[in-house]
């Protein structure tokens, strides 16, 4: 299943708000999400910077769908405050460019016949 990784970041002091209403999202957005082709999604935190990690089967059309779902929308009113930019669902981004994986360079050293590191 195709990872998206996305960063985004929070408003001044609003570190521990975020931890706290992501102790257990809404059942509703989490069905919401699953309906949607997500499998899983994990957030790190770094200070005020937030590194999400999407397991998705189709990032553009789970977003699309979310834009106006109502859960999402009840969702996003609650979490966009704590965000220094909050995201209106407009975009066509593509995450972060990934630089570099492990298994893709063994599968390509694979495929080529070179001998991948044991």
């Amino acid at each position: 299943m195709p990872q998206i990784a996305l960063h985004t970041v929070l408003d001044h002091g609003r570190e521990a708000d975020y931890e706290a209403v992501h102790e257990t999202i809404p059942a509703d957005v989490a069905a919401a999400l699953a309906d949607n082709g997500v499998r899983d999604w994990r957030i790190w935190r770094d200070g005020r910077h937030l590194f999400h990690l999407i397991d998705v089967a189709d990032y553009h059309a789970m977003r699309d769908a979310l834009r106006d779902h109502p859960a999402n929308v009840r969702w996003q009113a609650t979490v966009a405050p704590l965000h220094a930019k909050a995201d209106d669902y407009s975009g066509e981004d593509d995450g972060i460019p990934l630089v570099w994986s492990l298994a893709e360079q063994r599968d390509r050293e694979t495929e080529s016949g070179v001998n991948p590191c044991p």
